[in-house]
C-alpha cells in the first residue's frame, strides 16, 4: 500500500468515527494522537540505539538520572507504562485514564531547553477527549479505534518522515474539505501554497541561512512548503529557522505538531501564541523578546 493509498484508508475510516463530532474538532483528536505516537516512537528508537534493548518495561519516571539522559537528548521523556506501543498491547485492558494519566505526565516531563515547543501541545487533545462518548466506557472504545486506526502510520526513518508528512497533511486538508468556513483558519489549500513557497524561494539564493516568518501560521503547512522550496538554494537543511505565530490555541498547536513532525530541529523552531494584529512579533533584532 503506497502513501496515497494509506492516507486514503485512514481518512475514510476518520470520517466515519467521528460520527456527530464536528471536522473541524475531530482533526485535533486524530492529529494530536499521531503526533503522541511520533514522539513515542522517536523515543523508543532512541533507546534501541542507546543499546536499552526490547525489555523497556523499567522505564519509569522514578529513575530520575535516566529521565534527565532522555530528556537532553531528545527533549522529553515517556515513561513504559505511557508509550504509545504499550497501549496497544493492553488490549481490553486500555481505559481513557491510560491517556489522562500519560499527557499529564508529558507536560510535566518536558525537557527545560525544549519547553517552548511542547509545553502544552496537548491541551487541545487532553480537554477534549470528554467529547469522545459520553461515558469513560465509551470514550474508551472510541479512543481504541482511533489508536488502532494511527498504529499502522510508519513514523521511524527519513522515508517514514516523508510519510507522516504526507498523511498529516492529507487529513488535513479533508478536515479541511469538511470544515466549510472554519477550514480558513487552519488551512491554506496546497496548490496556492505551493505557489507562494516557490515565489518566495526564488528570491534566496546565496542566503547562508534563512529566516522565515508566518504570522497567521494556522496548521504551519505553508511554513514547511516555503522551507522546502527554500531549501534548494541553500546548503544544509538546518540553516532555515521557522517564526510562527497563531491566535487560536488549538491551532497553534498544530503549527508546532507539523513542524516538529517533518524533523525540524526544536532549535530552529520559534513560535508564538498571540494576536499579529494586536502585537509586533518578531523584531529581528538584539532587542527581540524571543
Amino acid at each position: 500500500m503506497n502513501k496515497q493509498q494509506l492516507a486514503a484508508k485512514i481518512w475514510e475510516s476518520a470520517n466515519e468515527m467521528r460520527s456527530k463530532i464536528e471536522a473541524n474538532e475531530y482533526k485535533d483528536y486524530i492529529l494530536g494522537f499521531m503526533f503522541y505516537k511520533f514522539l513515542s516512537d522517536k523515543e523508543e528508537q532512541f533507546l534501541s540505539q542507546e543499546g536499552y534493548g526490547d525489555d523497556l518495561s523499567d522505564l519509569s519516571e522514578s529513575d530520575e538520572e535516566t529521565v534527565k539522559y532522555i530528556q537532553e537528548k531528545i527533549g522529553y521523556f515517556i515513561s513504559y507504562d505511557n508509550l504509545f506501543s504499550t497501549w496497544i498491547k493492553k488490549g481490553v485492558d486500555f481505559d481513557v485514564s491510560n491517556v489522562r494519566d500519560a499527557l499529564s505526565a508529558f507536560n510535566r516531563l518536558i525537557g527545560k531547553g525544549h519547553k517552548h515547543v511542547f509545553d502544552g501541545v496537548f491541551d487541545t487533545l487532553q480537554t477534549g477527549l470528554s467529547k469522545l462518548g459520553e461515558s469513560s466506557a465509551s470514550q474508551t472504545k472510541a479512543i481504541s479505534r482511533l489508536l488502532t486506526l494511527i498504529k499502522s502510520i510508519p513514523m521511524e526513518g527519513r522515508r517514514d518522515y516523508d510519510v507522516l508528512g504526507f498523511i498529516y497533511e492529507y487529513l488535513i486538508s479533508m478536515f479541511a474539505a469538511n470544515a466549510g468556513k472554519k477550514a480558513g483558519e487552519f488551512y491554506t489549500p496546497h496548490e496556492v501554497s505551493v505557489l507562494i513557497s516557490e515565489i518566495v524561494a526564488h528570491h534566496l539564493h546565496d542566503k547562508d541561512e534563512i529566516k522565515i516568518y508566518d504570522p497567521t501560521s494556522g496548521s504551519g503547512s505553508l511554513l514547511i512548503n516555503i522551507g522546502q522550496s527554500a531549501s534548494k538554494f541553500i546548503q544544509g537543511e538546518n540553516k532555515i529557522q521557522y517564526y510562527a505565530q497563531e491566535l487560536k490555541s488549538n491551532t497553534y498547536n498544530l503549527t508546532r505538531m507539523n513542524l516538529i513532525m517533518r524533523g525540524i530541529l526544536p532549535s530552529n523552531i520559534i513560535t508564538r501564541n498571540g494576536d499579529t494584529l494586536e502585537d509586533d512579533w518578531p523584531y529581528f533584532n538584539e532587542n527581540d523578546p524571543v
